[in-house]
């Protein structure tokens, strides 16, 4: 995919252009007492005016010391409030989005931009997400994420797993084919929220306060949809350290595939799925006729060429090269894990996330 060649748009800050939009940093947090210092210190960090921007921490019913920790603080640029104000607590609740669309009543600015407190964002990032709206006239931008600071093998699979999702984020907005996104980088106007009324329609589902959002914009305002593809912008996460934590991530994000309006996207999803079901059980069949042997390894040869040749570029764009030493690993265990979320997504539809059963 060209998209992902390593170039990025022109820096104009160095041209000397400059900024003028308010941006309001919205950060849904729940149980995040080892985390939340280090992100507000990561943001307000950023050499944006300390005029034109704010941040809204939303504790979602926190168990620990986050609201406290965010109050001791005391910045101007920072506001919290508490879910529990806004809302009764109770079972299924779409907890996310309520804290997002509370957040979004006391914002100040004309653009939008959520994170998650777990993360850490780059010195430009305000800048990069400002000039991205001014310059290219997109209302709901979708920015990259990616893992940092591995210390397994597993972690780096994960890393390497993710900066192939990013690719096809960033080239599926571009060539308006796809339209997928994250929460813990993603912008878009206030007004353009309340024109599509926000997350009526899509708040059945705990998750999806990002791509179902997204999609919700595609079919109502489609030429609205950009993907800032600036490294540089890039927003930084760990990844999880067990196999259960990975799987209970990767099931909550699979949970509101069902909920996808856009055949395109669910099209890729099963052929993706019934590509790897294909790999293992031609190799299990070669037990018993020879033939399936060749398929299996047909197959995995093919999904590797191609593989690899985009993780080539999109580790080269990322400046995360280094991943691709636990490339042939990593495509054996990617097969796996396809399949394994693929079916248990579609039996299991409750999960448990910090505490909460959620579905």
């Amino acid at each position: 995919m060209p998209y992902f060649k390593n170039t990025c748009l022109p820096d104009r800050q160095a041209e000397g252009y400059e900024p003028h939009t308010f941006i309001s940093v919205l950060i849904p947090a729940r149980n995040e007492e080892d985390n939340i210092v280090a992100c507000l210190a990561s943001i307000l960090k950023n050499n944006y005016p300390q005029n034109l921007f704010e941040i809204i921490v939303i504790d979602d019913h926190s168990d620990d010391a986050t609201p406290q920790y965010v109050r001791g603080l005391q910045q101007p640029n920072i506001k919290l409030i508490e879910l529990k104000n806004y809302i009764k607590l109770a079972e299924n609740q779409p907890f996310k989005k309520r804290a997002i669309e509370a957040a979004i009543g006391e914002s100040k600015g004309d653009l939008i931009l959520t994170t998650d407190g777990d993360c850490l964002v780059p010195p430009r990032w305000l800048w990069l997400i400002a000039e991205f709206y001014e310059t290219q006239g997109k209302r709901f931008i979708a920015a990259p994420v990616n893992f940092h600071q591995e210390q397994s093998f597993f972690e780096r699979f994960q890393s390497l797993d993710y900066v192939g999702m990013m690719g096809i984020t960033g080239a599926g907005v571009q060539g308006k084919f796809m339209n997928m996104c994250n929460g813990a980088n993603l912008a878009y106007e206030k007004k353009l929220f309340f024109e599509v009324e926000g997350f009526h329609g899509i708040d059945h589902v705990s998750s999806g306060d990002d791509m179902l959002l997204m999609q919700k914009v595609a079919r109502m305002c489609p030429d609205t949809l950009g993907f800032l593809k600036n490294e540089q912008a890039t927003v930084l996460t760990t990844a999880k350290p067990t196999i259960k934590e990975f799987f209970g991530q990767r099931l909550r994000w699979a949970s509101k595939s069902s909920s996808y309006t856009e055949w395109f996207t669910v099209f890729q999803l099963i052929a993706v799925f019934l590509f790897c079901a294909n790999i293992v059980s031609s190799f299990i069949l070669g037990f018993f006729l020879n033939y399936f042997f060749i398929l299996a390894a047909c197959s995995l040869s093919i999904k590797m060429i191609f593989d690899f040749i985009f993780l080539k570029m999109t580790t080269h764009f990322f400046k995360r090269q280094d991943l691709l030493k636990i490339f042939l690993p990593a495509q054996i265990l990617h097969v796996f894990y396809i399949i394994t979320v693929g079916l248990w997504s579609n039996v299991k539809k409750k999960y448990l996330w910090k505490g909460r059963i959620v579905k």
